[in-house]
């Protein structure tokens, strides 16, 4: 007996499945790119910072564990430069923290392939949550090119990354799961 590729689980598939961009990698990834912009104005700002709490964000993660590395990433990146661009701030201003946020996306999709789901919904809702934390912690790293445009480094350490990991890991392990939770009943409609 012989098991078909569908049958499969996603962490037992070779690596370049992981890369591979579908059609269904490329409509997740808008669809949750056009959601996150949208909702991603929706947002508050930390009071004496550029750093937003953005509940929406958790959909970044979300996607990546959901849809792979490649729709992570493209929510995240394409996402927050639409969010920059709805909030009036462009996308020349915070370019890098858009492709922290896509590496985020990415980080999630690779970790969630990697790191085997369990059948059990506790151990889901936890791996959902820790993915989510582990990938903005490491995403977000990427923001330290900051420093390059004259952010001091105890700034950057502080108050724009401290606080975003903070804020982010928060909303991560709390919405993240949540959505994915709600997502385990519909994702036989969408082949996952």
């Amino acid at each position: 007996m012989t098991a078909s590729s569908s049958s499969i689980p996603d962490s037992t598939l070779p690596p370049t499945k992981l890369w591979a961009v579908t059609s269904r990698t490329i409509v997740f990834g808008a669809i949750g790119a056009a959601l996150y912009g949208v909702l991603g104005i929706f947002s508050f700002v930390i009071p004496g910072t550029q750093v937003s709490i953005r509940p929406a964000i958790a959909l970044i993660p979300f996607i990546g564990i959901r849809f792979g590395p490649v729709a992570g990433f493209f929510v995240g990146a394409v996402g927050n430069a639409i969010v920059d661009q709805l909030t009036g701030a462009g996308f020349v201003t915070y370019w890098n923290w858009s492709l922290a946020n896509g590496l985020t996306g990415l980080l999630a999709g690779v970790i969630a392939y990697y790191w085997r789901e369990r059948p059990q919904t506790a151990p889901q809702l936890v791996r959902a949550g820790l993915i989510g934390v582990v990938s903005a912690v490491l995403g977000l790293l990427f923001t330290i090119t900051d420093l390059l445009l004259g952010v001091k480094f105890g700034y950057w350490l502080g108050v724009e990354y401290g606080l975003a990991v903070l804020s982010t890991g928060i909303i991560n392990l709390i919405i993240t799961p949540a959505l994915d939770r709600v997502w385990k009943p519909l994702q036989n409609l969408t082949g996952r």
